[in-house]
């Protein structure tokens, strides 16, 4: 068994991720990863420089971007409505894919801007070609249904995913972050519906630094992005849950019953395959 990470947080995750792509690369290296895949928060900066520092290392670089989705169209921008949003995990599988992402990326910024950059499913359904989708963390559409006990709509998501990306390039994510309120139960729901309509399941660790002594630093970078004290005990916080770059045996036991899970991080590196052209 092995595990390839998928949705990884550089520090071009601006406020949020403290990974520098050079190390994150280097750990992958170490660790003999195949394959390694950056995914920053609503925008591509680092996606050059990952791939560059990839290919030199000899690990598949796999582009992504954990996008942030709104919750009407990316034209609304309404206060104490817009601006809420989904996550969703988005990854390259060739170069139209990584074409279709620039694209989305654009128009995020220049017309659903609204507190962070916005897609929307209009967007996704003009530009998904090339593109495969992981369901995406407790913030997710599909996260939030599970979380609030709705099953019908978490299958109306999951058709909705299927419908825009196609249903061989929609998999369902789950992690492994116990000590976050609801996160157990999220990630249960989820397998359940995987198991019930008969979906991929892939597991992925919300990397956003290396090693676990760097929580502390992540939660002061956190305090700054989120204009809050780090002494502020009501303020948002996850600093005692383990974000940091996993190994394969970390993976395997976050995992253990549902190794098919990790088999899908190998499958899906596999698909990828983006090849870019400089000078």
């Amino acid at each position: 068994m092995s595990f390839v990470h998928l949705h990884n947080h550089s520090n071009y995750s601006l406020l949020d991720g403290l990974s520098k792509i050079k190390l994150m690369v280097a750990k992958a290296k170490r660790l003999e990863m195949p394959a390694l895949a950056l995914t920053d928060h609503g925008n591509l900066y680092g996606a050059i420089d990952f791939y560059k520092t990839c290919t030199a290392a000899g690990i598949k670089p796999i582009i992504g971007i954990e996008a942030y989705i709104a919750l009407r169209q990316r034209f609304d921008k309404e206060a104490n409505i817009d601006n809420k949003r989904f996550h969703l995990t988005l990854l390259a599988a060739d170069k139209t894919g990584y074409q279709n992402l620039l694209k989305l990326v654009t128009a995020a910024n220049l017309e659903g801007y609204y507190y962070k950059p916005r897609m929307d499913k209009e967007l996704l359904r003009q530009h998904h070609q090339g593109l495969i989708c992981l369901s995406g963390c407790m913030a997710s559409e599909l996260g939030r249904a599970l979380g609030a006990g709705d099953d019908r709509l978490a299958e109306q998501v999951v058709k909705e995913h299927q419908e825009i990306f196609g249903a061989d390039n929609y998999w369902l994510e789950i992690m492994h972050h116990p000590k976050i309120e609801g996160q157990l139960a999220i990630k249960q729901a989820t397998i359940d519906l995987a198991r019930r309509l008969k979906l991929p399941l892939v597991a992925t660790q919300d990397c956003h630094y290396l090693e676990p002594d760097e929580a502390r630093a992540h939660d002061t970078v956190v305090a700054i992005g989120t204009h809050s004290d780090n002494e502020n005990n009501k303020r948002f916080s996850n600093q005692d849950e383990d974000f940091s770059f996993i190994d394969q045996a970390t993976a395997e036991r976050y995992f253990s019953n549902t190794p098919e899970a990790l088999e899908a991080t190998l499958e899906i590196a596999a698909r990828c395959h983006l090849e870019l052209e400089f000078g």
